[in-house]
């Protein structure tokens, strides 16, 4: 009694919630107060995907050489703004592309269905359209986050489509990932019922500052906070958050042996992240040549955003190195002489070891034969 008693309230709260969104609509064609303007200033397209619904992406493809595609992360307020400084960055060197994954910025938002394979058909899709465009060949990919989980899945399975990956704070890293994904049944309950009601908590200002800066070991990007909230006060913004919270984005299959399946050469950037444990990371990097791992400290999951010029000088030379156009020394070296100690805290290793290898930058890479 006492449950349905719960769920009747939550029904009515949500109810409510609804009536005084739509009392807020000021117009039927942007729908909110807070109409989205584009995350970046380039040119736009839209992709149909029969799985991901209709697609958004930025494309700059001035400069020549191999694309280059970059993928924002998932939570309440995602979009490609959080790519933003990449894309500026390599725009007019090489063809870039940023896309909005389905559910957030300018893609497709709704009751459609939201799972990892939704994402996944996204990323797959604007790669297969890049390499019918680009006579490059294989993409570069910037993931961040979950996205990371995506593109190796990618990556795994359509080889031919990714030159590498750089995972930006990745996900699936954590020694007990799988375990740590059990979504509770009262939360799925919750973001079943009163999701609207939940969801519009979590977007006000006050709730987007409080979470962003836990990403920040500064001070929050402001241009960033104010793009979180125009693009979570968008009609239908809360269907893909709301699946992210029930569980339903996180891949079934354990993450590291998703990662362990891809055979591009892979570069992990990370640091403190609260939403992201890498406890497992160097035992991973133990066994796996092709994977590379930078420290990008003072950093707290966003270093694309707050440490901008060390993560576009890290970027430079590991596509360098990827390209085989010069080796460079000193920034990805091998340690050879690595022995993990399963009952030592890894982050605490990861950053005496960063400290003993290369004081200067921080940096290690580990690839065993």
């Amino acid at each position: 009694m006492a449950g349905a008693s719960v769920l009747s309230t939550l029904n009515n709260v949500a109810r409510e919630t609804r009536r005084r969104l739509r009392h807020r609509m000021r117009d039927s064609s942007s729908g909110f107060t807070w109409p989205l303007r584009a995350a970046i200033e380039a040119e736009r397209h839209v992709l149909a995907t029969a799985e991901a619904g209709a697609i958004s992406y930025y494309e700059d493809a001035s400069g020549s050489g191999r694309p280059l595609l970059l993928l924002h992360g998932i939570h309440a307020a995602a979009s490609a703004f959080e790519m933003r400084p990449l894309f500026k960055e390599f725009r007019g060197e090489r063809p870039v592309y940023a896309l909005d994954l389905p559910g957030f910025g300018l893609s497709q938002r709704g009751g459609m269905p939201y799972t990892a394979r939704t994402y996944v058909h996204a990323i797959l899709h604007l790669l297969r359209n890049v390499a019918d465009e680009r006579p490059e060949g294989r993409a570069d990919v910037v993931a961040l986050s979950l996205s990371a989980e995506y593109a190796a899945a990618v990556a795994a399975e359509l080889p031919d489509l990714i030159n590498s990956l750089v995972l930006i704070s990745p996900t699936g890293f954590d020694r007990a990932t799988q375990a740590r994904r059990t979504t509770p049944s009262w939360l799925r309950a919750l973001a079943r019922v009163g999701g609207e009601v939940f969801f519009g908590a979590l977007v006000t200002r006050p709730g987007l500052s409080h979470y962003l800066r836990k990403s920040f070991a500064g001070r929050v990007d402001r241009a960033l906070l104010e793009y979180s909230h125009a693009t979570s006060h968008q009609p239908g913004a809360h269907f893909a958050p709301l699946a992210f919270v029930s569980g339903e984005l996180f891949p079934s299959a354990d993450p590291q042996s998703v990662y362990a399946r891809v055979a591009a050469p892979v570069l992990v950037l990370y640091d403190e992240d609260p939403y992201a444990s890498f406890t497992g990371l160097r035992a991973f990097l133990h066994a796996r040549p092709n994977y590379h791992a930078v420290r990008v400290t003072n950093t707290r999951g966003l270093p694309q955003i707050e440490a901008r010029e060390r993560t576009l000088e890290v970027l430079r030379k590991w596509w360098e190195r990827v390209d085989g156009e010069r080796a460079v020394p000193g920034l990805f070296e091998r340690s050879p002489d690595y022995r993990p100690r399963a009952r030592r805290d890894a982050d605490s290793e990861l950053e005496r070891a960063d400290q003993a290898q290369r004081r200067d930058t921080q940096e290690y890479s580990h690839g065993h034969q």
